[in-house]
């Protein structure tokens, strides 16, 4: 008797997972009605005051049109194009004079500064020493003063580039923008 019953609970148990009834989704009608929110606008975030592009223009007071200069994350300190630089002593200091001429609008004004140091500047055929003076420069609405090594940089497109020393602390850089200061 108890073969029988347990055959007869494997042949259930076997039949019901043989003749199990697929289940098959029926189209329930939309009943719901739709709602018609407005769209949100987009909506811009505005960029920080402190995001600068890959190219700015920069003052260098007294001198009253800016240079359009590189912002250079890569560079420790920032350059600019003189000429006719030289070095002489004063009161038993060393200074540099040079003169400055803005190559958009010709503007040139000419600078006394004394000699802060002189700094190595790697090339790739011998290195520089360039001398390090310090500047009143102008970027968006602050004034401060910097150091910039003078160099002839009439090769160059830009005749300033500002390096890590002025934008350390002070500006963020975003290469895909230029032009963001006035």
């Amino acid at each position: 008797m108890r073969k029988i019953g347990l055959l007869l609970s494997l042949f259930l148990m076997v039949s019901c997972a043989v003749q199990k009834e697929a289940v098959v989704p029926g189209i329930v009608p939309h009943t719901a009605k739709e709602v018609n929110t407005p769209k949100a606008p987009a909506v811009v975030a505005p960029r920080p005051a402190n995001v600068i592009g890959a190219v700015e223009k920069v003052y260098l007071p007294p001198m009253k049109s800016p240079f359009l200069s590189r912002i250079d994350t890569g560079a420790t300190s920032s350059s600019l194009d003189a000429d006719t630089m030289k070095v002489f002593e004063r009161d038993g200091k060393s200074w540099v004079s040079f003169t400055i001429i803005n190559r958009e609008t010709k503007e040139t004004h000419n600078f006394e500064k004394p000699l802060l140091k002189r700094i190595k500047v790697k090339r790739i055929l011998e290195d520089e020493h360039r001398p390090m003076v310090e500047m009143d420069v102008k970027m968006g609405g602050e004034t401060f003063k910097a150091n910039f090594t003078i160099a002839e940089r009439e090769n160059f497109e830009y005749q300033t580039l500002i390096g890590r020393n002025i934008l350390s602390g002070r500006a963020i850089v975003d290469v895909s923008i230029s032009n963001t200061l006035k």
